[in-house]
């Protein structure tokens, strides 16, 4: 139905680029009936729906990473959960369900949109862990185990800095633009925005995670750009210093700004 992703390998989205599809259950009352794989998945997309997302992972391979998390830190995670939430269909149909010893597969029915024009089933992979059904496989439950609470903080942070590298060199490309529209002059953050030749988000330092800047010289011709996390260790951990030349500049310098020099 939709998928988390948490790549390791670049440079949240990369510290560690993952790519793993979570499917979530919720917690509530236990049954004295264990649950089946079937009523797991079903329980996950309700949890969902209704926002509980701690209750929900805590029945899944990924409780390690949310169980000691504060609510400061849950906060910081929600708007990427909601995000999947907002992708949860209000009716959830499973259309099949296969158990093999200690795995399971449960298929759900996906609703007909502009990426699925026809209906089609999706896999949701299940294991058996101390007597209970959870979501998830045991190559990514290791990887959870060894991580802990700093799963999902660290893959946040990885994104956060994926997505100022990306900004980044937007900004490389549309100062081109924006210099052949203005008699060769650079824009600031807020004509470039203005000019829609970036979102509106690069200006928003909760969505991005950083307090993120590009400032003109005084005659037009020279740029700066920089970038530091909001929240040092929780929304990022590099600063950066990007002039006109395009040179891209990252350090961990304990959230402060970075200068050319560094």
């Amino acid at each position: 139905m939709f998928h988390f992703r948490f790549d390791r390998g670049r440079g949240f989205l990369s510290v560690v680029l993952l790519a793993i599809a979570l499917f979530l259950p919720a917690s509530g009352t236990v049954a004295q009936t264990p649950r089946t794989p079937s009523d797991v998945v079903r329980e996950f997309y309700k949890a969902l729906r209704e926002h509980r997302y701690k209750d929900a992972f805590s029945l899944t391979i990924y409780k390690p990473a949310v169980e000691g998390l504060s609510a400061e830190e849950m906060e910081d995670l929600r708007s990427d959960f909601e995000e999947k939430a907002a992708a949860v269909p209000e009716q959830v149909e499973i259309t099949g369900e296969q158990i093999d010893g200690k795995t399971a597969t449960v298929f759900v029915k996906v609703p007909v949109n502009e990426s699925t024009p026809q209906i089609t089933s999706q896999p949701v992979n299940l294991i058996s862990s101390g007597g209970a059904w959870i979501i998830g496989d045991e190559s990514n439950q290791a990887i959870v185990k060894k991580a802990g609470r700093r799963f999902f903080l660290d893959a946040l942070i990885t994104q956060h800095q994926s997505d100022i590298e990306d900004l980044l060199r937007r900004v490389i490309a549309v100062q081109i633009v924006y210099s052949q529209q203005h008699g060769g002059a650079y824009g600031d953050l807020a004509a470039l925005i203005n000019a829609g030749l970036v979102p509106k988000s690069a200006g928003d330092p909760k969505t991005l995670g950083y307090n993120f800047r590009v400032t003109v010289g005084k005659d037009g011709k020279t740029y700066l750009a920089g970038a530091e996390p909001t929240r040092y260790g929780h929304s990022g951990k590099l600063s950066y210093w990007m002039d006109q030349t395009g040179t891209i500049k990252s350090v961990d310098n304990g959230g402060k700004a970075l200068s050319g020099s560094k």
